[in-house]
C-alpha cells in the first residue's frame, strides 16, 4: 500500500481552491486538529467577545498537491469547513517527496 493509496481510502474528502473560482479535484487528505502542547507557539487573538484560538489544524496530503507554492489566496475545503494555509512544507525520503505537511487555520466567517 503506499502513501497516496493510504490518502484516498483513510484520507477527508477535500479541494484546493483559488483565485477566479479555480478549484482542484477532490483528494484525499487528513486534517486533524492541533492539541494545546502542539500549539503553544501559535498565538491567539484576544476579540471583543473573548479569545479566538484561531482553530489551527495539521494537514497531511499528497505530493501531487503542493501547498508550499500557494499564496494566502488559496484555501483549503472540505464538505463542512475551510481552512487557510499558514505554513506548508514537503517531506521527503532520500530524494522524493512523499507527502506534503501544512499547519492549517479554520476560517470563520461572520453573518
Amino acid at each position: 500500500m503506499t502513501i497516496n493509496s493510504i490518502f484516498e481510502r483513510y484520507g477527508r474528502d477535500v479541494t484546493l481552491n483559488g483565485p477566479d473560482n479555480w478549484s482542484s479535484e477532490t483528494y484525499g487528505a487528513f486534517i486533524q486538529p492541533l492539541r494545546y502542547k502542539n500549539k503553544m507557539y501559535l498565538n491567539g487573538v484576544n476579540t471583543v467577545i473573548g479569545f479566538n484560538s484561531e482553530g489551527h489544524y495539521l494537514y497531511l496530503g499528497p505530493p501531487e498537491h503542493d501547498l508550499t507554492r500557494l499564496d494566502k489566496s488559496y484555501q483549503i475545503r472540505t464538505s463542512d469547513k475551510k481552512y487557510t494555509i499558514d505554513r506548508a512544507e514537503k517531506v521527503y525520503l532520500k530524494n522524493e517527496v512523499v507527502y506534503v505537511w501544512a499547519i492549517i487555520r479554520e476560517i470563520v466567517e461572520v453573518d
